[in-house]
């Protein structure tokens, strides 16, 4: 049975920065935020970042706000599961099999959004691509999960500085989230995920290093795909 917010006497209306474990039993208080239009700060399997539900724009504005972010640029979205992306990308394009190679996984995917993405349009306006992600974090799968929406994920910092791999990296920002989730120290240090373009049909394009790009691109050239670059 999950706990509800009077359990442990907080609601989501007055309280900020509230620090919980990272656990499936508080799973549920995330889901209710979420779905309330607030922000809150979760552990990946790469950094700590800022989630919200994707298709609310007062929220994703919120994100912004926090980071000191400049609208122009765009935020990535986190699913529960691999078999929930096609409803936001067009992934028909794609080899059998490759993306449950990649994910779940510190990879993002950057793919077209399509005529029948479910997205709000006001989410990245201007950008007809979106990165998708599929943590390797059983806790942030379940919250999206739950949610039953797409969440909008960007690193939990301010923008322009240093990434975070602890809580206590952006503890000034707490207050602005409605709860913040301690997952411990992540391991895979600051360099976050990697970032690969697959929007050209049978080619790739390394967006950003990150800390899987050797794996990610020995899974793509074994799907055959090629680098766009060598092209």
């Amino acid at each position: 049975m999950s706990l509800s917010l009077d359990s442990y006497g907080l609601s989501v209306e007055n309280n900020t920065g509230v620090v919980l474990p990272a656990t499936d039993a508080y799973a549920a208080e995330a889901v209710e935020a979420l779905k309330a239009g607030k922000v809150i700060a979760v552990p990946t399997d790469t950094l700590y970042g800022f989630a919200c539900d994707a298709c609310s724009s007062e929220a994703v504005n919120r994100i912004y706000e926090i980071k000191g972010r400049r609208h122009t640029s765009p935020l990535a979205i986190c699913v529960g599961d691999v078999s929930d992306m096609d409803r936001y990308a067009v992934v028909d394009h794609l080899p059998d099999g490759l993306l449950d190679s990649l994910l779940p996984g510190p990879v993002t995917v950057v793919l077209r959004r399509g005529e029948s993405s479910v997205l709000e349009r006001s989410l990245n306006p201007g950008f007809d691509s979106i990165g998708l992600r599929v943590p390797d974090c059983n806790f942030i799968r379940v919250i999206a999960r739950g949610s039953g929406t797409a969440l909008a994920l960007t690193s939990a910092n301010l923008s322009g500085q240093s990434s975070s791999v602890s809580i206590k990296d952006f503890e000034n920002l707490w207050d602005h989230c409605a709860f913040v989730y301690d997952g411990g120290v992540l391991p895979s240090g600051p360099a976050g995920s990697t970032v690969v373009d697959l929007t050209t049909p049978n080619r790739y394009k390394i967006l950003r290093p990150g800390s899987a790009k050797e794996e990610t691109v020995a899974i793509l050239e074994k799907h055959y795909l090629v680098e766009a670059e060598t092209i």
